[in-house]
């Protein structure tokens, strides 16, 4: 089978008992750098020395059906540099190759730099959205943002140290200097750090140069208080522009907070 196991962010004690044991009887590891995987077979003191096959952006489609019928024969190890493979790291071709052909897929559970930043950051986690890197192009970012200004769910993104600011920034205008936020750095090491304050709060902050490892975290937006009948009104608009009933009442649900079943309802009925 494949198998997608999690490896430290940052602390090397929070390798897992399952990753250990994998390591230790593993005979091909895919990994996204394999310099990165002796380094750490090497601090865990595994004596394993399986077979290493670089998989990374720029090569995984064209890995995928090798890795795939590797896996037909006996276990294939899947490892990024740090975290779950496939959560913005390599990994999702080899497992959509797999599951195609009906090879199983399991994972070994452990660090996410993305569920570790949420529990941190102080804000809703009962729903969020992780939205990877932003583009690196400030109008790109600027549409990017501009399309999640209205998103209710708390977002969770990954930036470079280097674009932090400018990100924030671009955050701020789109979201509101004042939309609640969390900028966390080396999560796990020696010198995590986690900075809550609002995004316009956090531009000047960033300003100053930050080093590390990043995960921002943003407030979802306040759910605005529209009346039921404004509500199937907006539906009944999306509809006659062409979105289906069923999707048009879940984006306002989402936009309002009211239930999506019963602004499907109250459609049907307005139309009826």
């Amino acid at each position: 089978m494949l198998i997608l196991a999690a490896t430290p962010i940052g602390n090397l004690g929070d390798a897992t008992a399952r990753l250990r044991t994998a390591l230790e009887e593993a005979t091909i590891v895919a990994a996204e750098d394999t310099r990165t995987t002796q380094r750490l077979l090497q601090a865990l003191g595994i004596e394993n020395r399986p077979r290493l096959i670089a998989l990374h952006d720029h090569n995984e489609k064209q890995r995928a059906a090798e890795l795939v019928d590797l896996a037909r024969d006996g276990d294939v190890l899947l490892l990024s540099d740090a975290g779950m493979p496939t959560v913005s790291d390599p990994g999702y071709a080899v497992v959509a190759e797999a599951v195609a052909r009906g090879v199983d897929v399991t994972a070994l559970p452990g660090p996410s730099a993305v569920i570790t930043a949420l529990a941190l950051a102080g804000l809703p986690t009962d729903r969020f959205t992780f939205e990877g890197f932003a583009p690196r192009k400030a109008g790109e970012r600027r549409t990017v943002f501009g399309a999640l200004a209205s998103e209710p769910r708390t977002m969770v993104f990954f930036e470079a140290p280097s674009r932090l600011a400018d990100t924030l920034a671009a955050m701020a205008e789109a979201f509101g200097a004042d939309r609640r936020a969390a900028v966390c750095r080396e999560l796990t090491k020696l010198h995590e750090e986690v900075v809550r304050a609002p995004l316009g709060d956090l531009v000047a902050w960033a300003r100053e140069g930050v080093r590390g490892e990043i995960v921002v975290v943003i407030a979802g937006a306040p759910v605005r208080a529209v009346s039921e009948e404004d509500a199937v009104a907006q539906v009944l608009r999306m509809v006659s522009g062409g979105t289906r009933l069923k999707d048009a009442a879940a984006e306002v649900s989402r936009e309002t907070g009211l239930p999506s079943r019963d602004l499907y309802r109250a459609a049907v009925a307005a139309r009826s």
